[in-house]
């Protein structure tokens, strides 16, 4: 019987989550803040945890960067918030987070959720594509994205004028094709080469800050 540890300073979330979660066959384990959650890990070795971020002692990504510093996200971890912080939300997956749940949680999206997760092998933590599909509750972000795949019917090319933050990479995320190509050009130090985006035809070239690419990141690109 796979073990879910559900962390969530909210008793109601945690009651709620428990009871639909033992109905489809979990063994559960609560807690209620970061300190619990860190005994409950260690005690019971859960084979996925679902954990919110705003909690008073320790929020859920500092918790969640304890974990990946020791060597101890070893599991499956699902972010939830009922704030639906982007920023947030990325840095989660960035750290190793396996999803993000935008509160009130749907049932299916739930279970979907949580048996995605089980069906994944153990491994080392890998940063997960999140898009805005993450973020159905909200009608801006919903509009935004369908606005996004209709640019993406007649345009091979998006510049997007955005505050600080990570709106930008969720937008070129979503616009990525399903097993496609991914590249970052603000990690790069030499020029891309012309195999590399040829290799690339397809998928998306992203450039978070393009006055601040150098001449050599520009080499062979032309906007």
């Amino acid at each position: 019987m796979p073990k879910i540890l559900i962390v969530d300073d909210e008793v109601g979330i945690r009651e709620l989550l428990s009871e639909i979660l033992q109905d489809e066959g979990y063994d559960i384990t609560l807690a209620e803040n970061a300190s619990a959650a860190r005994a409950a890990r260690n005690a019971q070795r859960p084979d996925l945890v679902l954990l919110d971020i705003w909690m008073p002692d320790s929020d859920g990504i500092s918790l969640l960067k304890e974990w990946s510093a020791n060597g101890q996200l070893t599991m499956p971890v699902v972010m939830m918030s009922g704030h639906g912080t982007i920023d947030s939300a990325v840095e989660a997956t960035r750290i190793g987070a396996l999803d993000f749940l935008e509160k009130p949680i749907a049932l299916q999206k739930l279970l979907a959720t949580v048996r995605n997760g089980l069906a994944r092998k153990p491994t080392a933590a890998v940063a997960a594509q999140l898009t805005l599909t993450a973020f159905n509750r909200s009608m801006p972000l919903r509009d935004f994205r369908q606005r996004l795949l209709q640019i993406r019917e007649r345009s091979r090319l998006l510049l997007m004028r955005v505050a600080s933050g990570s709106i930008a990479e969720l937008a070129a995320r979503t616009l990525q094709a399903p097993g496609s190509g991914w590249l970052d050009l603000s990690t790069l130090t030499e020029p891309v080469e012309g195999e590399q985006l040829q290799a690339l035809m397809g998928g998306v070239v992203f450039v978070p800050e393009l006055i601040r690419l150098s001449r050599l990141q520009r080499t062979n690109l032309v906007f």
